[in-house]
């Protein structure tokens, strides 16, 4: 079973991922930022590097997806690969940091990527405000993430809510602004009965 969490920048895609691996006991499947070799430069020169980016990013969630219809385990994985097609890239077009030339060729790859696999069985958005990104994101202190401009968080916020409106799986939506699932054990426990509740109706 593949369970992905969705969610902006700075939203607490990993932290959950992680507690969720921890408690249920699944395994997780994290999203290689550190690895990117094009995510500094991104974040210094957005429209020379969007295709670059995006396409990189697109190839590992390909292969993440892959290893995970291959696998009899519960995979909880950080960031679909949904999500860099109707969110990421989606905003870059808009916001003219991508080619159309390069959309169109982006969109080739991943037309033919989604005749391979699926969605995930349960997809998790923790929705969030873009004051809360912004003060996630400061807290953490990623220096190549400091530079984000308000406007590029709320395009892909919007870019997120009408994907979300849209979206036909099987959905779970955690407002995560007052959530501190991190230290506060009651919040965590929000969630989880949440899921315990959507999961026993996909069981069914």
């Amino acid at each position: 079973m593949h369970i992905g969490i969705a969610g902006n920048i700075g939203c607490g895609k990993t932290t959950l991922t992680r507690k969720l691996a921890e408690h249920y006991g699944w395994t997780p499947k994290y999203e290689a930022v550190t690895y990117n070799p094009y995510l500094e430069d991104y974040y210094k020169d957005i429209p020379r590097w969007s295709y670059n980016l995006e396409t990189y990013f697109l190839a590992q969630r390909f292969k993440d997806v892959l290893d995970i219809s291959k696998s009899d385990e519960v995979i909880v994985q950080d960031r679909t690969l949904l999500e860099g097609v109707h969110i990421f890239v989606a905003n870059n077009l808009e916001q003219g940091n991508l080619s159309r030339r390069d959309y169109d060729t982006y969109m080739q790859l991943f037309n033919l990527m989604m005749t391979m696999v699926g969605p995930p069985d349960l997809l998790i958005y923790l929705r969030s405000s873009v004051p809360h990104l912004v003060s996630q994101i400061q807290k953490r202190g990623r220096g190549y993430e400091q530079g984000i401009k308000l406007d590029y968080l709320q395009g892909l916020n919007r870019h997120y809510e009408e994907w979300i409106a849209s979206y036909e799986g099987n959905l779970l939506v955690i407002e995560a602004d007052d959530l501190d699932f991190e230290n506060r054990p009651e919040d965590f426990a929000l969630i989880t009965d949440k899921i315990d509740a959507q999961m026993f109706g996909l069981f069914k």
